[in-house]
């Protein structure tokens, strides 16, 4: 299932950073980080949409050579030092890169552009050999999102699976089918149970908010596409079909 929102492109301009570092132990962040290895040895990763950099600093910390890539704007002035930045327009396509990419990671960033498949078509040649793809997918079958639809909304909120910036909306088995379209092997996935903390900032890092989240995650693990928040896979490039 995928639901696709229009946008006009000035609303999309002038919106900032899409995401913002995520730390909790359950979160997509923590998820994403933890498939890479803890030391880079000089491995080149390529941060697909990075912001402010901050999954870029994490892993040139870890020695991971890094790229990152996302369009012009006040984000960049703290893009880390410690990594590449290349500016540009991602609904315009890949820019030209000289390397080639063990790691190519996508975090919260395919259900911003206009055309995420042909997008995900044009990352095969910037794989290096073995290479992987790793990512982070809003759940549209999530039970809040589902629940919304069933009652007649749909809202347009700052963050989460109402952003206002979103503009496709997929339950699994639509980023099944775009993955295998695109020729990507999704080979693990993981599910984020719903950031709770998030709706009750006040309470975040009580004991209360954190029992609370992993209870979420623990369903988010039993029922997937029902009460996982978001899905962190890696996916093998291949032939698309």
């Amino acid at each position: 299932m995928s639901l696709v929102r229009t946008m006009p492109p000035s609303q999309e301009q002038t919106k900032g950073s899409p995401y913002a570092f995520k730390p909790g132990p359950h979160s997509s962040h923590t998820l994403l980080l933890s498939y890479f290895p803890e030391i880079g040895n000089g491995r080149r990763v390529l941060d697909v949409g990075c912001a402010e950099g901050h999954l870029a600093r994490l892993l040139a910390g870890r020695g991971f050579e890094v790229v990152g890539i996302d369009r012009p704007g006040p984000a960049s002035e703290k893009f880390p030092s410690n990594a590449r930045l290349v500016q540009a327009n991602l609904d315009l396509g890949m820019p030209s890169l000289p390397e080639a990419f063990e790691y190519i990671l996508c975090a919260d960033i395919l259900e911003h552009l206009r055309d995420p498949g042909k997008f995900l078509l044009d990352l095969h040649p910037h794989f290096s050999s073995g290479g992987r793809l790793i990512a982070s997918l809003p759940n549209s079958g999530n039970l809040y999102f589902r629940l919304h639809v069933l009652l007649g909304r749909f809202p347009s909120h700052e963050r989460g699976l109402f952003d206002r910036t979103h503009l496709h909306f997929l339950t699994w088995r639509g980023w099944q089918e775009m993955f295998a379209r695109t020729g990507f092997h999704i080979e693990q996935v993981l599910p984020t149970g719903m950031p709770i903390g998030l709706a009750f900032p006040r309470w975040e890092d009580s004991w209360v908010m954190r029992a609370l989240e992993r209870t979420a995650y623990e369903l988010a693990r039993v029922w997937m596409t029902l009460f996982g928040y978001q899905f962190v896979v890696v996916a093998r490039p291949e032939v698309p079909r």
